[in-house]
């Protein structure tokens, strides 16, 4: 047999993908930290419902990550960027995580990110003209 390779967008082939990959990881953790996953999705909306940022992430193994983490232009440096971390890291040593992992640029919030006691943890620079930045919080 033969195989080739295809650029489709496909989200089956996705699925497959990911959870074939958790299955050989699975292998190779403790069996209290299997089945550990749970999606994290923290939003800021008024009143009405209406969205203004957020947080979306997941619980993996001993960890939390925090893929994204938005507020609306408008709403920066009135303190919901910090009620969303401290939001997450409760949810996180409630789950009995170890540490809050993420990631960021250097045209977005490094030093809002260090403040809240993240530490650098890996570099690459030149990452499309910027600098691309790792972070971890043990908790």
């Amino acid at each position: 047999m033969e195989l080739h390779i295809s650029n489709e967008s496909n989200s089956e082939d996705k699925v497959y993908v990911r959870n074939k990959m958790i299955e050989f990881n699975l292998k190779h953790f403790p069996d209290d930290l299997k089945g550990r996953y749970q999606e994290v999705n923290l939003f800021l909306k008024n009143a009405q419902g209406q969205i203004y940022g957020g947080i979306v992430g997941e619980i993996c193994w001993n960890w939390l990550e925090v893929h994204y983490l938005f507020v609306n232009e408008e709403y920066r440096k009135s303190g919901y960027g910090s009620k969303l971390l401290s939001e997450v890291e409760q949810i996180a040593k409630e789950k009995k995580c170890d540490f809050i992992k993420l990631e960021t640029l250097s045209f977005q919030a490094l030093d809002f990110y260090v403040k809240q006691g993240f530490e650098v943890f890996g570099v690459i620079p030149n990452a499309g003209t910027h600098t691309h930045y790792y972070l971890k919080k043990d908790i």
